[in-house]
């Protein structure tokens, strides 16, 4: 059976440390890796457009040796000009694995269903995969035992909190969670990620104020209140997230110094300031590195051996 990278939900605790260490290895050792995709190909589907997935793993591929192609959102029209079972058939005659990123999460998995190739989710409105192996990469660069660390979220939950905090959960990191009502996480990803949690030794707690889930926080992390494609729904989202701002304020809460992370692209003066994002504790521009030597982690673990 083809193996993808769709959700973290799909791989074991101990699949996602050796991805995360291979990662490592990769980074510190850049040059003893630059052909073991020597020959490979990637493509890069896109439906919508991206800053960092797409430079991330076009460069990644490269530095791995491999070739790389991308498709804009106008190319491709997966399900429109052509059925994604067909494109997925076609394309795996071509490619060696795909980055998928996409609105719905439907999309990738009827790709990852008839492709014979390597499915990676570069995004999509439920999972955001990629993007929480970097968060914890960066987790683990920063603390000596990333099990010791508790990491405070505030705002939205989306996508991205939905990855994070199933992986903190399967991976031991304790996790606190602020959303305002009527935009927490679903009670069943909730309620896997404690099921996870009662496993690894973590403990994730939701419901919380902005003001208490900082309080004794190593790490506070946030992203945007309104993501691309919600455009309609701004100006209730902007009002209902009111008091849910990263700013000194929220930040006079916690016990700690906490560390600032962020997804990016961020809107400054909304769920961030730019004081506290260009402050001497924010690792956002380390979780953005941390995007290519991650990618090229999951590129080595799901092509190398190929």
């Amino acid at each position: 059976m083809t193996k993808h990278f769709l959700t973290i939900d799909e791989y074991s605790a101990e699949e996602l440390h050796a991805i995360i260490a291979q990662a490592c290895a990769i980074k510190a050792q850049r040059k003893e890796y630059a052909t073991v995709l020597a020959g490979k190909n990637l493509g890069l589907i896109f439906e919508k457009p991206s800053t960092r997935t797409r430079i991330s793993f076009q460069v990644g591929m490269e530095q791995l040796g491999g070739g790389s192609h991308y498709f804009a959102p106008h190319e491709m029209q997966l399900g429109e000009r052509e059925e994604i079972r067909d494109i997925a058939r076609t394309i795996s005659r071509y490619l060696d694995a795909v980055v998928l990123r996409t609105f719905s999460h439907a999309t990738i998995e009827e790709l990852a269903r008839f492709a014979t190739i390597p499915v990676i989710n570069g995004l999509s409105d439920y999972s955001h995969p990629c993007q929480a192996m970097a968060d914890y990469l960066t987790i683990v660069e920063k603390f000596d035992n990333p099990k010791d660390a508790v990491i405070a979220y505030i705002g939205d939950g989306n996508n991205v909190l939905n990855s994070l905090m199933v992986l903190l959960a399967k991976l031991g990191v304790s996790l606190r969670v602020a959303s305002p009502e009527g935009y927490q996480l679903p009670p069943v990803i909730i309620q896997k990620a404690t099921q996870y949690a009662s496993a690894s030794g973590a403990r994730i707690v939701v419901g919380l104020t902005p003001a208490e889930a900082v309080r004794d926080a190593d790490v506070v992390y946030t992203d945007v209140f309104v993501s691309m494609g919600e455009e309609s729904k701004r100006k209730k989202k902007i009002q209902a997230f009111a008091g849910f701002q990263v700013n000194r304020e929220l930040l006079a809460h916690a016990t700690k110094d906490p560390y600032i992370m962020h997804c990016l692209p961020a809107h400054r003066g909304e769920e961030i300031t730019d004081e506290v994002i260009e402050s001497e504790r924010s690792i956002v521009f380390d979780q953005a590195e941390n995007r290519l030597h991650v990618q090229k982690g999951i590129l080595h673990h799901l092509l190398a051996s190929k």
